[in-house]
């Protein structure tokens, strides 16, 4: 059964090409109305090189080429949550294309939060002011002639929010394929009674709603996925499908959490995404630099 809040249609099917970045096994998405030329944008990649601290933009590049070349209008950028594991192109793409950047209202939560952990200063602003729009529970906004919603899914973060455009739903790190089951719950604010309740509402949509992951590992040696669908999920999801418990879960994400280390550029990663994807300001002389908190994390 459907929750009736949602403004649920899935005769609407939109058009979605994904952008594979090997380097954190992270899909992007862009989702064009089947009406019009109206796409959007979601979870994209700006590239870093940890070691010689290096950013780049060749997997952003590869997305402007894309919607130009399709002659496509970028009216939204979408980021699911604050993500730990790759920094966000989106402004460096919106730079290029346009559109309005979004996330989740409580970014506020993460971003209280990680300014405590890196000590960030006053001039660093705790209310959501650096992106354009912070989606609520049930908030619709338009990619054309398309409605989309926004449904609020924490439990891996605070902030994480599934993205449902037609019948496409872009769920984040709520949900892995089948076979990779869920993500962790254990970064602050992280919660896996909460991750399985979202889960839940996710698998609430329509069967045949398509899925899209955020990240794929290609687990057991399989080639990398990224599509699947609510029933799929319902069914074969090794970590929540149809009758696991919310206590079996949480004990299971709990067990499983404590034997997994940091996210190789959790660091970088939140200090960027938590400014919408900027670099934190440079100093006096011009340098920008990025902050290791000792014994923090």
């Amino acid at each position: 059964m459907t929750n009736p809040a949602y403004p649920i249609d899935g005769s609407v099917k939109p058009e979605v090409t994904a952008f594979f970045d090997e380097p954190t096994n992270t899909i992007s998405y862009v989702v064009k109305d089947p009406g019009s030329n109206a796409c959007a944008i979601v979870d994209s990649v700006m590239d870093i090189d940890y070691a010689a601290g290096r950013i780049t933009h060749d997997s952003a590049d590869r997305i402007i080429a894309f919607v130009r070349d399709k002659g496509l209008i970028c009216e939204w950028l979408i980021e699911t949550h604050v993500h730990a594991d790759h920094l966000s192109g989106a402004p460096y793409i919106q730079n290029a294309l346009g559109g309005k950047l979004g996330i989740g209202e409580n970014i506020r939560v993460v971003q209280d939060t990680f300014g405590k952990i890196f000590n960030e200063g006053t001039e660093f602003q705790r209310d959501g002011s650096q992106f354009d729009r912070l989606f609520a529970d049930g908030d619709t906004y338009t990619v054309g002639g398309m409605t989309c919603f926004a449904m609020h899914t924490p439990g891996h973060t605070p902030a994480c929010m599934t993205h449902v455009m037609g019948n496409a739903a872009f769920v984040g790190d709520t949900l892995f394929m089948p076979d990779g089951g869920t993500a962790r719950a254990d970064f602050p604010g992280g919660d896996a009674g909460e991750l399985f309740r979202s889960i839940r509402k996710v698998l609430t949509l329509p069967d045949a709603f398509r899925l899209f992951m955020c990240h794929d590992y290609g687990p057991n040696g399989r080639d990398i996925r990224w599509e699947t669908t609510v029933a799929e999920e319902r069914a074969n999801n090794i970590h929540a499908r149809d009758g696991v418990t919310e206590e079996e879960f949480v004990a299971m994400r709990t067990a499983r959490d404590a034997t997994l280390g940091m996210p190789k550029l959790i660091i970088p990663s939140i200090q960027v995404n938590m400014r919408a994807g900027k670099l934190p300001p440079a100093d006096e002389s011009g340098k920008t630099f990025l902050k290791v908190p000792i014994n923090s994390l």
